[in-house]
């Protein structure tokens, strides 16, 4: 593999309909993610940062997930993920299948849409059943007891009803739940998102442990560009579907030109803290805890809105 994630000059649009004209979300957007890498998207709201990570997911297009998801498609330019061509790729084909099963999806309000009739081990194991319905039950629960672990929650967490936890609990759940199958690539719409400021923190160094000890690529959506620079080494600033700035975040907002870039290194303010270094580079162009039980139906596909504030 070349790399994980290839745009090349990538539109998408909203559908029309009979009486609206298709509205364009992403406009001619080209980058590169290497494997191992994480790229953080950043943008103020109905930027499209939002509709370019779900069409990384594989998300577009499915009428079985939320109807804005089904309205959106790609219309022009190449969207390679992980080896495999993203448009017209058909919503319920094998290949589509195949290739989100190698995908985390986090979506932007995935921890307020956690399934209200399962525990919380049963929605982190769902993934797994969906694939395998007859996964040995013992392996399930210490691969999610494993992960419960690594997003810094306690196991008893597990046999919690999800409609127990507090929201950065949920999201964390959420975020276990889009890490189980140990995929190659995450992608990640604001994973901080409604979570109290207090344990904001931990939700963010349990994705970059994580990260760090899986070696899986990322695209991180975020609104806020402090935690987007604690989470990442590079960064693509997007304003109205166009990237308008990409690259380290230093060669990126120390000179910037573009007033949008101006004001976004003026609110930065003094550095925070970063990622340990790593051999990261972004090659862009702008244009055993308790036993997991089966959950007694498939998890849903969680998907996000666009740019939620």
């Amino acid at each position: 593999m070349d790399a994980a994630v290839v745009a090349d000059d990538v539109s998408i649009e909203y559908r029309g309909s009979a009486v609206t004209r298709p509205v364009r979300a992403v406009d001619g957007v080209t980058f590169t993610l290497e494997h191992g890498e994480i790229l953080a998207i950043v943008g103020e709201s109905g930027s499209g940062k939002s509709t370019i990570a779900a069409a990384i997911a594989g998300r577009l297009g499915d009428r079985r997930a939320d109807e804005s998801t089904a309205r959106r498609r790609i219309v022009g330019g190449r969207l390679e993920v992980l080896d495999q061509q993203v448009r017209n790729l058909p919503a319920r084909s094998r290949r589509r299948t195949r290739l989100t099963g190698r995908i985390g999806y986090l979506a932007q309000d995935a921890g307020d849409r956690l399934p209200p009739d399962l525990t919380a081990g049963e929605t982190i194991a769902a993934p797994i059943y969906a694939r395998d319905r007859r996964f040995d039950r013992r392996e399930a629960g210490l691969m999610v007891a494993r992960l419960v672990d690594a997003v810094h929650l306690p196991l008893g967490v597990i046999e919690a009803g999800t409609w127990e936890l507090s929201s950065g609990q949920r999201q964390r759940v959420a975020l276990a739940r889009a890490l189980i199958l140990e995929p190659e690539l995450l992608v990640a719409d604001e994973p901080a998102r409604g979570v109290d400021v207090l344990v904001r923190q931990s939700v963010l160094e349990a994705l970059t442990g994580l990260q760090r000890n899986r070696r899986f690529s990322a695209i991180v959506v975020s609104s806020d560009l402090r935690e987007a620079r604690a989470l990442a080494d590079a960064v693509a600033v997007m304003r109205s579907g166009r990237i308008i700035g990409i690259g380290a975040f230093d060669d990126v907002l120390d000179s910037p030109t573009d007033p949008y870039l101006k004001t976004l290194a003026a609110t930065l303010g003094r550095p925070v803290r970063r990622p340990a270094p790593t051999s990261r580079r972004v090659a862009s162009a702008v244009g055993a805890g308790a036993m997991a039980s089966a959950p007694g139906k498939p998890d849903a596909v969680d998907d996000t809105q666009e740019d939620m504030p």
